[in-house]
């Protein structure tokens, strides 16, 4: 069984495989937006706990949100010329 760590970096490669994917397919990343667990369970092919199936929405959604917060300052950056 793995320690605490090992779950934590098997979460972060999770997020991290998983955003690739919702980066590269628009239907994926809106069919995850409208139902995340359900999404996530059919694009791993496992179901995970609870606890880290929160985890890892939590953590994409952070990576998403941080990803549009970053794109919508820069086109607010461009119309100031900076």
């Amino acid at each position: 069984m793995p320690g605490k760590e090992g779950v934590t970096m098997d979460i972060q490669k999770i997020i991290n495989d998983v955003l690739a994917k919702l980066k590269v397919d628009d239907a994926l990343k809106a069919s995850f937006l409208k139902n995340p667990v359900e999404t996530l369970e059919k694009t791993l092919g496992i179901n995970l706990p609870d606890e880290q199936i929160n985890q890892v929405i939590n953590g994409i959604k952070e990576k998403l949100g941080g990803a549009a917060a970053g794109g919508i300052l820069n086109k607010i950056k461009s119309l100031f010329g900076k």
